[in-house]
């Protein structure tokens, strides 16, 4: 007997549903139902046709019902929105929006895939013209339209998560004066607030305004109000700050809503119905290192649950072992990826732990082009084992991010990190790779090899007197250093030990915490019980403290930033 399958909802979830069976099943019937125009485009790429990077917005539509149907003999049919789904009949009401009539359609099996809606607050100017959200081409034609339309300069991105984030570098290479504004005191929640102000600066380097720690209060003619009272000049208003899944069509029909506010299904991304599917950013997922549902919107773990979700229609068994959450972006000069728990989520879930943070040359030094790479290793304590990393850099921290990834994924710890055999070659890394330097320098804190402080810490040490030595070279010292600190290269300590107190604790930096570490290792040697390595050195203390020294025009605790 032929199958009949109906998917609500294409890009990356439903397409991949719809795809799946029809590889598995020559025979089945498969419709896909899209209330807007497009059926399958790319979600993430949105925001790059608002620089041109994507010329035309044609391009974001990656196929259209006629290539469904020649390629996969699949129906797609587009500004058709389902309205309700009758469970007892097995049927679907759907309206035809381009015509206003209804009528039912029925099925063996359901998918829902139908997404999540962008949040507006209920907020005054909300729904004025000038404002707008972003989720499907149509939104990105609009604003596009809107903007070039009206010869405007000044735009306000509310919200500072991947889409407000990647809207607010198009539009600045598309030289508007933006002003991205964010609740929370830091953009891209995935990254730790240290690691964050390494974006910051990009962001402020490249001309973006950042208002942080403040959130929309209203939205007036030509220009925003923050909660703060700040107004900021804005012709137009493009809101990023968050989706809601799409449950609406799901709960009305009776079936179950997770504890997240997201459908809730099985391990087979069943739902409370055996007949009735769910995938894609309306579903609660299971967090395997948190070990509680949660929501995770990307289009990799989608088109997973997809073919999941095919696959059980047909016997094929999957094991579904969660998520970690792992993602990437390319910001202005900079490439930054997470993957796992940071160290802000690993406290709020009670999971002890600790963190290296270094920042070695994503390639041999000598080679072009090589530039450090901030990397943020989080680990539990005292087992060792892999729950998160950060990147930033230049270069390659996708790479690194996903052998972190591959590691968490497969329970691995510091040690087997710190044995993993990887690629080398000059140009593209260096022989001992920056996650095998992670893990470590993570094994000889978890054994207690020695003691160190975070960036976060500097600042009370240089502002309480703290003895600093600074282990770089006397020119290196003299270009910029902390205040307060004292230059004994690591050239010259042993021919200076007389000036290295043993009676109180002596912090030790450099400019990567490369030479620091030499030092105390040699310090310790030499009998000294209360010597510590500064993490991130000058050059991540520099760039943690730049953003805030910026906008609040605090007192810098050093003499001259120095980022080369």
């Amino acid at each position: 007997m032929t199958k009949k399958v109906l998917v609500v909802g294409g890009v990356a979830g439903g397409a991949s549903v719809a795809a799946r069976v029809r590889r598995l099943d020559e025979s089945a019937e498969v419709i896909m139902f899209e209330k807007g125009p497009h059926v399958s485009f790319s979600n993430c790429s949105l925001p790059y046709h608002l620089s041109g990077i994507v010329e035309e917005s044609e391009k974001l539509v990656l196929m259209s019902p006629e290539i469904f149907k020649d390629r996969y003999n699949i129906e797609a049919r587009v500004h058709q929105e389902v309205m309700q789904i009758n469970r007892e009949k097995k049927t679907i009401t759907v309206k035809d929006l381009m015509t206003n009539e209804t009528y039912e359609e029925s099925y063996d099996k359901l998918v829902l895939s139908p997404g999540a809606s962008p949040i507006r607050p209920n907020l005054e100017g909300i729904n004025n013209s000038n404002v707008f959200t972003v989720r499907n081409v149509v939104d990105i034609e609009n604003i596009q339209s809107y903007i070039m339309q009206k010869d405007m300069k000044d735009i306000a991105v509310i919200g500072g998560g991947f889409i407000g984030v990647e809207v607010a570098e198009n539009l600045k290479l598309a030289d508007y004066n933006v002003t991205l504004v964010e609740f929370a005191n830091q953009v891209m929640a995935p990254f730790d607030y240290d690691m964050a102000q390494i974006l910051h600066k990009e962001m402020t380097d490249h001309g973006v305004e950042l208002v942080l720690d403040d959130g929309l209060a209203k939205i007036a003619d030509g220009f925003v109000t923050t909660n703060s009272g700040k107004n900021i000049d804005a012709q137009a208003v493009i809101l990023a700050i968050g989706v809601r899944p799409e449950t609406s069509l799901a709960s009305d029909a009776g079936l179950e809503i997770g504890e997240t506010g997201a459908i809730k299904v099985d391990h087979h991304y069943l739902t409370s119905d055996k007949d009735i599917y769910a995938v894609g950013d309306a579903i609660e997922v299971y967090h395997r290192l948190l070990r509680k549902p949660t929501r995770l919107a990307l289009a990799g773990p989608a088109q997973k649950q997809a073919r999941a979700a095919a696959d059980h229609m047909y016997g094929i068994p999957n094991k579904n072992i969660g998520v970690i959450g792992s993602s990437s972006i390319h910001l202005f000069d900079v490439n930054a990826a997470s993957t796992g728990l940071n160290a802000r989520t690993a406290q709020q879930a009670g999971i002890n732990h600790d963190y290296v943070y270094l920042m070695p040359g994503d390639k041999v030094g000598l080679m072009p082009n090589s530039n450090p790479m901030h990397f943020k290793l989080i680990f539990e304590y005292p087992t060792g084992r892999i729950l998160g990393a950060q990147a930033i850099g230049k270069g390659n921290v996708d790479k690194r991010i996903d052998v972190i990834a591959t590691m968490i994924t497969m329970n691995g710890t510091l040690e087997d990190l710190k044995d993993l055999e990887l690629s080398y070659s000059p140009m593209l890394g260096t022989a001992k790779d920056v996650v095998n330097h992670a893990a470590l320098v993570g094994r000889n804190l978890l054994q207690g090899r020695y003691k160190e402080v975070k960036v976060s810490q500097v600042r009370e040490l240089v502002e309480s007197n703290a003895f600093i030595i600074d282990a770089r070279e006397e020119n290196e010292y003299h270009a910029g250093h902390f205040i307060h600190a004292v230059n004994i290269p690591l050239s010259q300590f042993r021919q200076r030990l007389d000036e290295i107190p043993k009676d109180q604790a002596v912090y030790i930096h450099c400019r990567s915490g490369q030479r620091s570490y030499n030092m105390v290792m040699a310090l310790q040697n030499l009998g000294y019980e209360n010597v510590y390595n500064i993490s991130g050195s000058y050059l991540g203390v520099n760039l943690y403290e730049y953003f805030n020294d910026l906008v609040t025009g605090r007192d810098k605790i050093v003499t001259e930033y120095n980022f080369k």
